[in-house]
Parts: structure tokens; sequence; C-alpha cells
């Protein structure tokens, strides 16, 4: 693991965000390839893995985005809270507008439930949509941090950000058997599920990139991009993530897959962090 910190601190850190999040892109590929091996998992393994993936989203928004930026903010008192206050609210607001414009039906939901407008675009496009929408945040947390070590801001580094990008691909891995499980489910062949799978992260190395960017041009933003990730998070768990997981009688083990998801990411932040 130190050799891993070792190189990312050698190199550019818009490559460093790019190469972070090509690795979670990779681990979503490598989850929805397992729909080559099954076609149709128990529908509670399929809501622990959820659970899995709100505990890492929840607990990276907290140790690996919330805590730092609050940190390297300015000030005493309320003041210093604000740009976490601001960010985190813009960061939810962001995600609550794609939500209400793209097209998107969750996992588990049926197709008359379907979000943002209205399209006769095949369900298959929609679930993939959903999925995306869910990783815009992740890659852009991930891009955002490592622009923040670059800018040698105080309370970012680098054993942070590689521990986020380990938390965020350990979650895409069930995120993407999740996405392809129901492609196949619906007919599709197992290759065109692990493409629709995959294709569902394509959007976090874009972030990534996009959010390292930001950072590094306009540097007094990092402790409002930090919330804004964050912020896009947890609007992410609250809307989409828990409500799959409540539709069938297998709470109890969503709820489990959080804590553990939870436990998971803390460890790894406090860790490496």
């Amino acid at each position: 693991m130190e050799e891993i910190i070792t190189y990312f601190e050698s190199i550019d850190p818009i490559l460093a965000a790019l190469y972070a999040t090509l690795f979670t892109w990779g681990l979503t590929a490598a989850g929805a390839g397992l729909v080559f091996l099954f076609k149709s998992p128990k529908r509670a393994l399929m809501d622990g893995m959820l659970g899995f993936t709100g505990g890492v989203m929840v607990a990276a928004s907290f140790w690996s985005l919330l805590a730092p930026g609050i940190e390297m903010s300015e000030g005493e008192g309320f003041v210093k809270v604000i740009p976490a206050a601001v960010g985190f609210l813009l960061g939810a607001l962001f995600i609550f507008g794609l939500d209400k414009v793209m097209p998107h039906l969750h996992i588990n939901f049926k197709m008359d439930e379907a979000e943002g407008v209205k399209t006769p675009w095949h369900r298959t496009t929609l679930l993939v949509l959903a999925i995306t929408l869910h990783n815009i945040p992740e890659g852009l947390a991930v891009g955002v941090l490592f622009g923040g070590v670059a800018s040698g801001f105080e309370g970012a580094t680098i054993g942070g950000a590689v521990a986020l990008a380990l938390g965020i691909g350990l979650q895409n891995f069930p995120e993407g058997f999740a996405v392809a499980v129901p492609m196949r489910r619906h007919g599709l062949s197992r290759r065109k599920s692990w493409m629709y799978g995959q294709a569902s992260a394509i959007v976090e190395p874009i972030a990534g990139v996009l959010g390292a960017w930001a950072v590094l041009t306009f540097e007094p933003i990092l402790p409002y991009a930090l919330a804004f990730a964050a912020g896009a998070m947890i609007f992410v768990v609250v809307e989409e993530v828990i409500p799959e997981t409540q539709q069938d009688k297998y709470t109890d083990i969503a709820t489990m897959g959080f804590i553990g998801g939870f436990i998971i990411m803390m460890t790894l932040d406090v860790g490496l962090g």
C-alpha cells in the first residue's frame, strides 16, 4: 500500500484522479462480469450489496469529504462550517435537479415508477441512467480530493484520497452486478448485460478529472467542493439506495450490509488517511 501511495504522490494530480477513477470503473466492470456466472441471484444478496453501497457512501461523505473540508476552512465557530454547509446543500440540489430532468428507473422499481422527463426509452436504458446518476458524485469526490492534495491544503492527504478510491471501488463491485443482473433477467445476452453494467460507471473518470481540474484551477473552492460531493452522495443514498433496499422482506440484511460498508470505509479512511 505504501508503494501505491508513493506512486500517486509522484504523478500529476489530474492523472492520479484519472487512474483512481479508472480503477473504480474497472471494479464496476468486474462486478458486472459476475453475470457470466449467475443469472438470478437471491434478492437477499442484492439487498445486502445495495446496503453495503449505501454504508460506504455515507462513511466516505463524512470521513473523506466533510471532515477534511471543515478542517481546512478558515475562521472559528459557525464561520468555519459555512463552506461545508453551503457546499453540502449545493451538491444535494445538483443531484436533485438531475434527478428531476434525467430519465431513469431505480433497480427494484416498476416501469411506471420511472423518474425524470418522460421518454419512450427502454427499461434497460433507464436502469443504466439511474446508476450513472449515482456515479457522478463518486467520481467527483475522488477527483476533488486528489486536487486538494496537490493544492497543498491541510487535511487533504494522498492516503485519504487513495482510501476513498478503494472504498468507492469496493462498493462499485456489487453495484456493477446489481445493474447487470436485471438486464439478464429481461432477456439480454450475458455480454450485453455486462456491457450495460460496466457502462454505468463510465462517468466516474470524467467527473474525477473535472473535479481535480476545478480544484487546481480555483483553489479556494476546495472546502465547498468536498462538501458538494458529500451532499450529492448523501442525496443519492437517501433518495435511491435506501428505498431500493426496502422493497422486499430483506431489510435487516440490507441494514447489516450498510453497517458493514460504513465500517470498512471508515477503517480505510482512518487507517490510510
